[in-house]
């Protein structure tokens, strides 16, 4: 049996290590679809083909023409990681302009077991919309995982340029095996 997971990334510096992240998901046993926000598919843009190749799945970053095919297979988990400030409020407030979110989005009324790791700076979360964010997405059943034994915030200035390292992807590959199990 084959498990399709949707991996969505946002441009923060930790999606300069996804093809490692699918190599990890793909030992785990999920054929995996990886899908991108505009810029974080300019930012990866040498690497799309080679990802295409190694996913087996065309890499996403806009909605297809109404008619088109969906060339990905149905999700059985979604992982929306990283998630930047951006991403996390449009995907809370159904704001979906952005193809990774609106697939987050849809996923939620789908029903299909969801994980997100934000990836956000300190100056960023002391915005009052990001906490309702927060709230609001796991009231909704998504997996959020950020705080204690997730995601903590850095400092602006210190970002995570060349640090991918610190971002907590094994705990969100976890994760996902955790509630993919639990739905069945």
């Amino acid at each position: 049996m084959t498990r399709t997971l949707y991996l969505l990334c946002s441009a923060a510096p930790p999606v300069f290590d996804v093809a490692r992240i699918v190599e990890d998901a793909q030992a785990r046993g999920w054929d995996v679809c990886l899908g991108l926000t505009p810029t974080a598919a300019r930012w990866l843009g040498n690497s799309l083909d080679g990802l295409a190749v190694l996913t087996g799945h065309p890499v996403r970053s806009e909605y297809k023409l109404p008619g088109e095919p969906d060339v990905w297979p149905e999700a059985d988990a979604i992982l929306f990681a990283p998630a930047t400030f951006n991403s996390v409020n449009q995907w809370a407030q159904g704001i979906t302009s952005s193809f990774v979110v609106g697939v987050a989005a849809e996923g939620i009324g789908k029903r299909i077991p969801l994980v997100t790791t934000p990836c956000v700076n300190a100056a960023h979360v002391q915005h009052p919309q990001f906490e309702r964010s927060v709230a609001m997405l796991r009231g909704a059943g998504v997996t959020v995982l950020y705080g204690d034994g997730g995601f903590t915030p850095n400092e602006p200035v210190q970002g995570l340029q060349g640090q991918p390292e610190g971002y907590p992807w094994g705990l969100a590959l976890e994760a996902v095996e955790t509630v993919a199990a639990s739905s069945v």
